[in-house]
C-alpha cells in the first residue's frame, strides 16, 4: 500500500477560539460546515455527505484547542486528521491549522476540499 504524505494548511479566521472550538468538536458544530450530518456515539463519529457516510474515531481532543480523528478505513494505519486552533500571542489573531494525510497524487484535491470546508466554516461564523 502506498504511503500517505502529511500536509498542513493554515487558515486565518475571525472568531473567538471558544466559539470556534464548538464548531470543530461537536457533532452539531461539525454538521454546520464539515458534513451534511454528524452523529457521535462515544468516540465514534459518523460523517454523512449526500449518500455516503464515513466513520472516524476520536483520537484526542484538548478543550478550546484541537481535535484529532482517524478514519475507520485507516484504523490500522498511523494516519489521522487534526483541526487545531492557534492564537498568536502578540496579535491575538486566530487561525485554524489542518493536518491531514493523503495519497501523493491526491494532495491538490485534498487541499481544495479543505479550502472549501474552511470557507463554509467562515460563512457559518460570519467571518467570510
Amino acid at each position: 500500500m502506498q504511503e500517505k504524505i502529511k500536509f498542513e494548511m493554515e487558515f486565518p479566521i475571525q472568531s473567538s477560539p471558544q466559539l470556534l472550538y464548538q464548531y470543530i468538536s461537536t457533532p452539531s458544530g461539525l454538521s454546520e460546515w464539515f458534513a451534511d450530518n454528524v452523529n457521535s456515539r462515544g468516540e465514534l463519529f459518523t460523517f454523512i455527505w449526500n449518500d455516503s457516510e464515513e466513520k472516524a474515531k476520536l483520537l484526542s481532543k484538548k478543550s478550546g484547542e484541537r481535535i484529532k480523528f482517524r478514519w475507520m478505513v485507516d484504523e490500522d494505519e498511523p494516519y489521522y486528521f487534526e483541526i487545531r486552533i492557534q492564537v498568536d500571542e502578540i496579535t491575538k489573531d486566530v487561525s485554524i491549522i489542518i493536518t491531514d494525510f493523503i495519497d501523493e497524487d491526491e494532495v491538490e484535491e485534498a487541499k481544495m476540499l479543505w479550502e472549501n470546508q474552511i470557507s463554509d466554516l467562515k460563512q457559518v461564523l460570519g467571518s467570510a
